[in-house]
């Protein structure tokens, strides 16, 4: 069977959409016809969006933060986790907590993370990336 064929006349009949909306039956579909409700995605694909995902946080934090590659694995996973659960955006409104960072003051860039707002929101894992940040 030519697959390209048939790949381009279910793009045709199905559409292509790249975020989720509901079918006309109501389930969950993405892309090419993907009923999310039913069937879900395969662990290769959740690693295949995760893998995008890591990649274009990191582009993000290395434009915006041109001293990230300075810091140690373990405080780059710390702004890493923050961007990818805030977004580079609201992360960046995390001024005093940046610059406390970047001025090598982590245990102060640690209260400042566990006093916010974010924190009260996300719980344990602020609290484990504070402990991160502080210990480096």
């Amino acid at each position: 069977m030519d697959r390209d064929a048939l790949k381009a006349q279910l793009r045709k009949h199905e559409g292509v959409r790249n975020r989720p909306y509901r079918d006309t039956v109501g389930k969950v579909t993405i892309g090419v016809g993907r009923n999310l409700d039913d069937k879900g995605l395969r662990p290769s694909e959740i690693e295949l969006l995760l893998d995008n995902d890591v990649d274009e946080v990191l582009d993000e934090i290395e434009k915006a933060l041109p001293w990230f590659a300075t810091l140690s694995e373990k405080r780059q996973r710390v702004i890493a986790d923050m961007v990818f659960n805030l977004g580079i955006t609201r992360f960046l409104e995390f001024k005093a907590t940046i610059s406390a960072i970047r001025n090598g003051r982590f245990g102060v860039a640690a209260d400042q993370m566990l006093a916010s707002k974010w924190a009260r929101q996300v719980g344990q894992r602020a609290r484990d990336l504070a402990a991160m940040m502080r210990d480096g």
